[in-house]
């Protein structure tokens, strides 16, 4: 029965992580981004809610996620429903836009960015001030 609920999918519920993930919904939410990053490092992941690669990375981030919300703060924006919020993230701090696409901001600036199958390649822990 494995390999059918492998192929088929269980009738159980999956038990799904959740995140502390911040709604990044208004470019203002940008300017207090920012000014966070002075003391505890901030993390964007930018999501198209229509893309399967976007949908299959972040499942794989959301998998591999180890943090608290002590270590950083990690926002979440749909890129479909603020495009606006997503063009002024890439003005702001200076990234070329791609979906989907992670940002780490510490004092002011993104130190890090990957996107595709490079967000979860990245190493996060590197960037978590102690």
């Amino acid at each position: 029965m494995g390999i059918l609920n492998k192929l088929f999918g269980s009738s159980e519920p999956k038990e799904t992580k959740q995140l502390p993930w911040i709604p990044l919904n208004d470019t203002q939410q940008l300017d207090h981004i920012t000014e966070k990053s002075k003391t505890k490092t901030q993390v964007i992941f930018k999501h198209s809610t229509r893309c399967g690669i976007s949908r299959m990375v972040m499942n794989q981030f959301i998998e591999n996620y180890q943090f608290t919300e002590k270590d950083l703060d990690l926002y979440y924006v749909d890129l479909l429903s603020y495009r606006d919020v997503s063009n002024e993230i890439s003005y702001k701090f200076q990234v070329m836009h791609e979906s989907p696409q992670l940002l780490v901001i510490k004092n002011g600036f993104t130190v890090a960015h990957a996107s595709h199958g490079a967000i979860n390649a990245m190493d996060l822990q590197q960037f978590v001030q102690v």
